[in-house]
Order: C-alpha cells, then structure tokens, then sequence
C-alpha cells in the first residue's frame, strides 16, 4: 500500500491556481459578515486599479511598502518568488502563520509622537494564523512581560548572539537592532524566537510604527468604538468620555498605548493594554467595512497610501499581488471565525512583576500547528422538549412590575479569548 504524501507549497500553488480564478462572484454572504483583515481585504482594491489602466496608482503603492527579507537569517533557502497572473492566493491550500509587529521607532516623526528614545522596540507582538480552508482567522497577542527562552540569533553581518533564558519577550527585537544595527536583525531575532518557542513556520511578517498608526486611522475618518466609562492617561496623552465615539489617530494610538491612568482598567497592566488593541482591531476592521471604504475610489486610495507607506514587511506581504490574492481566498469569512486572544500566562515564579505561559500555552499553539481552532466553543445545552412541554408558562404581565431587560453578555478582552462578532463592552 502506497503511503500518501503531503503537497508540496509549489504542487499546490500550480494546482489552486486556476481554481481560485474561476471562482464565481455571484453567491456572496451579507456584508456585515464578511469582516476580513483590513490590509489584505483593501489590496483587493489595489489590484483591480492595476488591472484598469491605473498602472501608476499601483506602481506607487507598491513602492510605499519596504521590503525586508530575513530568510537567510533565519537558514531558510527559499524559492523564487512567482509572479502570479491573477488575483490568485499563492499559497491556497496551505495554513498561514505570520506576526504582526508595532515598532516603539522613537526617531524622526514618531519621537514627536511618543517622545525621543535611542534604540528600537517592539511594543506589540501578535500571531496571525490563517487556515488552510480560508474560514478562520486567529490573532494571539504576546504579553512583551513575558520570561522566555531567547536563541541564538544571527545578525545581517553575520555575528550570533548568546542563547538566554528568562528574557523579557519584549527585550527580542530591541537585541537583534543592538547588535545588527538594522530591522531585518531585529525581525529575524523576533521570528526566529517565536518559531523556537511555539513550533510554528512563520510565513511572514508586518512592521508598523507609531506614525503609521495614526495615519491609517485618520485614512478611515477615524473609528468607532464604545468607551464603557472616562478614560485619563496623561502619560499617554489621552482622555476621553464614557459613551460610543469616534477616535482620531491620535486617540487612537492613545489607547492603543496607555497603560497607567483611571478608566478603562489602566493599572499599569501589560495585559489590560492587550485587551484596549485588540478590542481596537476589532473595531477597525467594523469601520472599514460599514463606511464601505473599499468601493469608494478616493478614501480607498487615501487609505491604501497610508497603509501601505507604513509597511515593513517580508517579501510575500510586500506583494500586492500576493496580498490581493489571500484577501481574495478570504472573501467568504465571518466574523465569529475571527479571534483575539493573549497567550494563557500566570505570574513568574521568579518576579512578580513578570509572567511566563501556561501549559494552555502549549495547547494553542499546538492547536495553531496542527491547523485546529484555537478556541473549543462549547454547544449551548438543550432543553428537553418532554420536560417543557408539561409546563404552561405564566404569560400574564403586571403593569406595577418594570420589566426585565437580560443583560448583554460580553467578553473581556486580554483575559478571555473573544471574536469580532462577541460583545466586549456596552454603551448605553
């Protein structure tokens, strides 16, 4: 008996390829549940520009985004990259990890906006992961806290360093651009640290700093998110109202970034912070999506410039191209399949002031390696029909009596994993 093998990424690129391009438009779900990621859904809008005679408006956002490639640090060989002819996802069939990064660049623009500081951070990690089936996404944040093991890592001039343990995760990037002076070190520290601890291939990584940020926000005309009670950050710049706004980039950035101050559970917390981005991704991408940004030429192309000019990213995200096609994979997603969680941790027994992952830990990303759903959903339990069916109900109202609203249930963010499609705070 024969033993049946795995594809190869190439086998199955040649094979998809025509697939993906006799895929009907016709069929589509409500709008409301086709949230996908914002970069990637909006570059299905770049494409269609090029394929129109708009040569130019793609050529330049191309060229916004930086290309950085860390493959060889990392001791990958990779293949040649192939142009594709169509709004084709290069890898159809195949689960997607990557990381997106926030860089704390304090130079230039962004030590206006966050303050002058030599060196470079990465002040927000998150895995990306992309089933191979196209119908879920997974985003888990990394709490900068946390103790891990760091190896050796390989700069572009062709140094090492040393092998640590108990390393604040945050301390990764900030290594690679102390030693190797540059990003691709500090990116290819960061990736090959996160293959080492959770198993993964990383397929790809985005950068984007402070300026950018804000910039893409602006893009949108800002977004829209709840505010459950006042929120006061001075070292952060920010305050802001109880009730549903809309946030500037600059606000937005703020709340992405405060972590001391009252409201909103800022105690100083890594892991509250968390909970403010990711309940902020998940209202980007609502905002995009309800101010139909991507069937409107100019905020669409006022967007994608921000986007893109913000962008550092490995060569496969670089690509429009690329990128058109995943989004294009992507189109029939819902947003209950979208999920944000941290990284199950507990307090370091070494400081209190630090935390380390759980044995949880190593079920998500064994999940994530196997290409399973991260988070098991638990079937709500049903009623037995015999048991109601004896029991007449009381359908008589008391006018004196106020009646009873359910309360809305919701998640929260940082502590419980969440979807774009769950309730994370109630106004009004």
């Amino acid at each position: 008996m024969t033993t049946p093998t795995t594809p190869s990424r190439a086998a199955l690129r040649e094979q998809n390829a025509e697939a993906e391009l006799r895929v009907p438009a016709h069929g589509r779900t409500a709008r409301s549940h086709r949230i996908m990621r914002v970069t990637s859904l909006a570059v299905v809008g770049v494409f269609a520009f090029a394929a129109t005679a708009a040569g130019s408006v793609y050529y330049t956002l191309q060229n916004n985004i930086e290309s950085v490639d860390v493959s060889a640090l990392l001791g990958n060989d990779p293949a040649a990259p192939e142009e594709p002819t169509g709004i084709t996802d290069p890898n159809a069939g195949l689960p997607i990890s990557l990381v997106l990064l926030g860089s704390d660049d304090r130079s230039g623009v962004n030590a206006e906006i966050g303050g002058e500081d030599e060196g470079m951070r990465s002040d927000t990690t998150i895995v990306l992961h992309i089933s191979a089936d196209r119908s879920r996404m997974e985003m888990v944040s990394i709490p900068r806290d946390s103790l891990v093991e760091v190896p050796s890592c390989t700069m572009t001039d062709g140094t090492t360093t040393d092998a640590t343990s108990e390393t604040m995760f945050n301390e990764v990037f900030s290594r690679g651009w102390n030693y190797g002076g540059d990003i691709d070190s500090a990116v290819g520290c960061t990736v090959k640290t996160l293959q080492s601890l959770t198993g993964l291939t990383i397929d790809g990584f985005a950068l984007v700093d402070f300026a950018g940020f804000q910039d893409m926000i602006d893009a949108i005309g800002g977004v829209s998110i709840c505010i459950p009670e006042d929120i006061a950050a001075p070292d952060a710049g920010l305050y802001l109202t109880a009730g549903q706004q809309t946030l500037d980039g600059v606000q937005a950035l703020g709340l992405a970034r405060a972590r001391k101050g009252t409201g909103a559970n800022m105690d100083g917390s890594d892991l509250n912070r968390i909970g403010r981005q990711q309940e902020l991704l998940a209202a980007t991408l609502r905002t995009v999506l309800d101010k139909n940004i991507l069937t409107n030429t100019p905020d669409l192309l006022k967007f994608l410039n921000a986007a893109t000019s913000s962008l550092t990213a490995s060569p496969e995200l670089a690509s429009l191209p690329n990128m058109s096609g995943l989004a294009y994979s992507l189109r029939t997603i819902t947003s209950d399949k979208i999920t944000f969680m941290t990284i199950p941790i507990t307090t370091a027994p070494s400081n209190e002031y630090r935390v380390v992952w759980t044995s949880e830990a190593d079920t998500v990303w064994a999940n994530m390696v196997a290409d399973q759903p991260i988070v098991t959903v638990e079937e709500p339990e049903v009623a037995d029909p015999a048991a109601t069916a004896t029991e007449t109900p009381d359908t008589s109202v008391d006018p004196a009596t106020p009646e009873e609203t359910t309360p809305v249930e919701t998640k929260d963010p940082g502590q419980e994993a969440f979807t774009s499609a769950d309730t994370t705070a109630v106004c009004g």
